[in-house]
Order: structure tokens, then sequence, then C-alpha cells
């Protein structure tokens, strides 16, 4: 299984490389519309090659997936963490009541009781 993981991030590589290489071209990209930079007397504007954008558009894209399932999962963790609480105390008063129970007991006789 490493070996398929290996052979994928490898193919993975070399597909982003032939891309890279085939997109070298410059291309310049503004901060704002022509019109509305004139309007603010600010222009924001930077020249890179082409396939910068692309492999910048899938990093932005899957950023903001995760986010969006991260916050989206916020009521599944929340509701996961309830009953982690609860569990604990409830183990809290099984132990409680149980070592009452056993208190009067020998104790080979309230270890067998446990284990049973």
């Amino acid at each position: 299984m490493k070996y398929i993981r290996y052979a994928f991030w490898a193919a993975l590589a070399v597909v982003l490389i032939c891309v890279s290489l085939a997109n070298r071209g410059p291309v310049t990209l503004n901060l704002l519309p022509a019109d509305l930079a004139e309007l603010l007397n600010f222009q924001y504007s930077a020249t890179v090659p082409v396939f910068i954008v692309i492999l910048g558009g899938i990093i932005a894209g899957l950023l903001i997936g995760f986010v969006w399932e991260w916050l989206r999962e916020h009521k599944h963790r929340a509701v996961a963490a309830q009953r982690k609480t609860e569990v604990r105390r409830l183990e809290r008063q099984l132990k409680k009541t149980q070592d009452e129970r056993d208190k009067d007991k020998d104790e080979v006789l309230a270890i067998l009781d446990q284990s049973a």
C-alpha cells in the first residue's frame, strides 16, 4: 500500500511539473478593476506566471473547502465532546458504586466480582 501511495504522489508531481512548464507565460493580476482603481486612486498589480495562478487557485479552493467542512462538522464534534464527558461521569459513578458495594467484602471476593 505504501508503494501505491508513493506512485500516486510521483504521478501527481509529474503532472504538476508538466502543467507548470507548459504555462510559464507571464500574466498581470490586478487587485481592482480599472474603473474602480481610478475612482479610488489605488491600484495594485503583479505579473506572475500562469501556473502560479492555476496552482494558487487550487490551493485556495482546497483551503476554503477544508475550513467550510470544519465549520459544518462543528455540531458533530460538539455532540461527541458532550457524550465523552457523559461517559467519563458515568464511569466515575460506576467505580464509586462498585467501591461502595465492595467495601465490606473480602479483597479476593471483591476482585472476583469485578472480573465477572
